[in-house]
């Protein structure tokens, strides 16, 4: 076996081969350079190269141009004879054409099998980093997640993580005591960025069956790493979506995947199109564990290439971890382009042949300035470098040759039909039907029970024994009669009402 991929040739004529070493290719890399300067081919060589060792490739199709690894270049193409004539100026004898096994993905099931993941897996901090939240809402996302957990109520798809916040927001009283505050408008907020993502269409990354590692770490019957490639045109109108989900594939893979020192060669190389949008407004807490996945990760046999226009777009606790490099064309058009295209320079050994900095900014499409790292992981010198030809197809593929590769893959079915069993959604509605029903019943037997003491306070008053007191107006009447008489015996038995009787009295004998 090969112990190094083919990257190009360089020296004076180009014959010098450039090897990028295998057993160093989990140590992670860079492949930058303005639009237009070669990238994507260079992307496209890589994964050819890593196939054909037999390390699995997961990389973004941002374009639509990489589906083309899925089929063989061909005499016919119009570059036929610039590719040929740039394999035999660098030596590359053996170059011919061939289609590679892809496996294609895509958050939205449109273009590729369906890539989810649960609520739960992707955790608080890359959610609250999705819905682009404040400290306080993150807050309370925390606060959910964690009585998520406590009361047994799986977060799997986004109607769950809404559910649950309902429910957080009533009984909002109770948890403020226990975990802090927690306001009304805290979590409208939140309700509102998830109708946003939903809009957007991620709710599609969200729910099961979900995505198993082992379907992106694997290789053909004849050895050949498979590449997976992940459809992120319409992605790339989310990117703060596109962002988080290749942050959280990374951070599974940490996390899942076991210790294995320095292998030989990496168990999967995954490169990361368009990296700034990573970094752009990230939180520190974010950028910090962006750095520990990529400063721990390569002991788990993984390597991380990211891939942008300028080595500026990645923080220098970042950059400095990358080891491989490909520098294509930087232009200098402004002061910060010239601090930026310095500052890119400074990171290469200096080759005595020429002045990095000249050479950075003179390099031609297909062209580019490279630095491998070599024995004992040393960079190497910088050398001024023609990139391979690729073998596979230079362009996209036609809808019916994506969807032939789709009916053949050898996961075909597995991630269609999406499953939506028992969790936190349905646990609060069940609860909630409980707690309707039982508040039914209450009421019922409330109603019955008025009903019945109605009937019986109705029935009192034909009964003379039982009744305390009438409310009809002739015992009204009475009642007052009675107090009356009351009155006036109590002032005939005063002093005043004897000498009325005495005087009645007296009148009454005088008559006689």
């Amino acid at each position: 076996m090969d112990h190094h991929i083919l990257v190009g040739g360089g020296g004076p004529d180009y014959i010098e081969k450039q090897w990028l070493s295998l057993k160093y290719a989990n140590r992670h890399g860079l492949v930058a350079g303005a639009t237009g300067t070669g990238k994507t081919v260079t992307l496209q060589i890589l994964a050819e190269n890593f196939s054909n060792a037999g390390v699995p490739v997961f990389l973004t199709d941002v374009k639509g141009d990489l589906s083309g690894l899925a089929a063989a270049g061909s005499e016919t193409f119009k570059l036929h004879e610039a590719f040929t004539s740039r394999a035999e100026k660098i030596g590359f004898t053996d170059y011919s054409y061939d289609a590679f096994p892809v496996t294609f993905w895509d958050l939205f099931g449109q273009q590729g099998h369906p890539v989810r993941t649960t609520v739960a897996e992707m955790g608080p901090l890359l959610v609250s980093r999705l819905l682009e939240l404040s400290e306080p809402q993150e807050g309370v996302v925390n606060i959910a997640f964690r009585v998520a957990d406590e009361q047994g109520m799986p977060l799997l798809d986004l109607k769950d993580l809404q559910a649950l916040l309902v429910w957080v927001g009533e009984n909002r009283d109770e948890l403020t005591l226990r975990y802090g505050n927690v306001s009304v408008g805290s979590i409208g907020a939140i309700q509102r960025r998830l109708l946003v993502l939903e809009n957007q269409g991620g709710a599609e990354l969200f729910g099961e069956p979900a995505l198993a590692l082992s379907d992106i770490i694997s290789t053909t019957a004849d050895g050949r790493g498979r590449i997976n490639i992940l459809a992120s045109d319409k992605l790339m109108g989310a990117p703060r979506l596109y962002a988080t989900f290749l942050l959280w594939l990374l951070s599974e893979l940490f996390e899942e995947l076991p210790e294995v020192g320095d292998p030989d060669k990496p168990k999967l190389v995954f490169f990361f199109d368009e990296a700034h949008l990573l970094f752009d407004g990230a939180p520190k807490p974010l950028v910090d564990k962006v750095e520990q996945v990529a400063r721990l990760i390569r002991s788990k046999g993984v390597g991380i290439y990211f891939v942008t226009q300028s080595p500026g777009d990645v923080p220098e606790d970042v950059l400095g971890q990358l080891g491989n490099r490909i520098q294509h064309a930087l232009r200098a058009f402004t002061a910060r382009d010239r601090r930026q295209l310095k500052e890119a320079a400074e990171t290469y050994r200096d080759n005595p042949r020429f002045d990095t900095v000249e050479a950075i900014r003179e390099v031609g499409v297909g062209e580019a300035v490279t630095s491998m790292l070599q024995a004992k992981g040393i960079p190497g010198v910088v050398e001024r470098t023609l990139i391979r030809p690729p073998s596979s197809k230079l362009g996209p593929i036609s809808p019916s040759e994506r969807a032939a590769v789709l009916a053949n893959s050898h996961i075909a079915g597995k991630y269609e039909a999406k499953i939506d069993r028992t969790s936190a959604y349905e646990i609060l509605r069940e609860r909630a039907d409980v707690a309707a029903k039982a508040a039914a019943e209450a009421e019922a037997k409330e109603d019955e029970l008025e009903m019945a003491e109605r009937e019986y306070k109705a029935a009192r008053r034909y009964s003379g024994t039982r009744v305390a007191r009438s409310t009809s107006r002739s015992s009204k009447s009475d009642s007052f009669g009675a107090a009356m008489t009351q009155v006036v015996l109590k002032e005939l038995k005063g002093t005043t009402g004897r000498r009325i009787v005495r005087g009645i009295l007296g009148g009454l004998f005088k008559a006689r």
